[in-house]
């Protein structure tokens, strides 16, 4: 059985939780990471010498990195679907997967560790203000996208939404003021339909 390592409340291992549920796969989850402890572990580090989660063992293969594993996942029980037969759509899944990563990610990161796991007493109003400021802009590129197809990657759910939809849940659920962005709504609303996400992602914020 496929084994996942890592704590439910990740935005990380979320990706990894949710794709499984999409695809109707059966794994066991060992809480790590957080206030769960294990990843600095040596059995732990021999399995990802980075002491991060999420990381999978499917049948003796080991692997980390979220968005790796989504892929892998993917790949291997959703060709044609989540993972798109078509190159060309399955290169504009991918490419979303990373600039979820490299760049909404670290513009979101500061602002959801700052309201969510920082005492009030101890917040940086201005760095808040500034990450919602540089979130917002990042999401802009996003909105402008999906303006023209219902979906990251087109016209069905695919591997690229993924990423993108756990740290989109982080932002529509801080109190703070966001800039009007109909398209990515739209998309985010049917997001909020799937089971999957319901049951994965659509989490109080911890």
């Amino acid at each position: 059985m496929l084994v996942i390592w890592g704590r439910s409340n990740s935005v990380n291992v979320q990706k990894v939780l949710w794709c499984c549920e999409e695809l109707k796969l059966a794994y066991e989850r060992n809480d790590a990471g957080g206030p769960f402890g294990v990843v600095n572990r040596p059995e732990y580090r021999a399995l990802n010498p980075n002491s991060l989660v999420p990381t999978i063992e499917d049948d003796g293969f080991v692997l980390w990195e979220s968005n790796a594993i989504v892929r892998y996942l993917a790949a291997n029980h959703a060709p044609g679907s989540l993972w798109p037969n078509d190159l060309r759509m399955r290169a504009d899944a991918d490419r979303w997967m990373d600039w979820e990563n490299t760049t909404l990610w670290p513009a979101l990161r500061p602002l959801f560790l700052g309201w969510v796991r920082t005492d009030p007493d101890k917040r940086d109003e201005r760095a808040l203000d500034e990450a919602r400021h540089r979130t917002a802009e990042a999401l802009r590129v996003a909105e402008s996208h999906l303006g023209a197809r219902p979906y990251l990657g087109g016209d069905t759910f695919t591997m690229g939404d993924i990423p993108l939809g756990c740290a989109v849940w982080r932002w529509m659920m801080l109190p703070i003021e966001r800039p009007p962005l109909p398209n990515l709504q739209r998309w985010f609303d049917g997001l909020t339909q799937r089971p999957a996400y319901q049951k994965i992602v659509m989490q109080p914020l911890t």
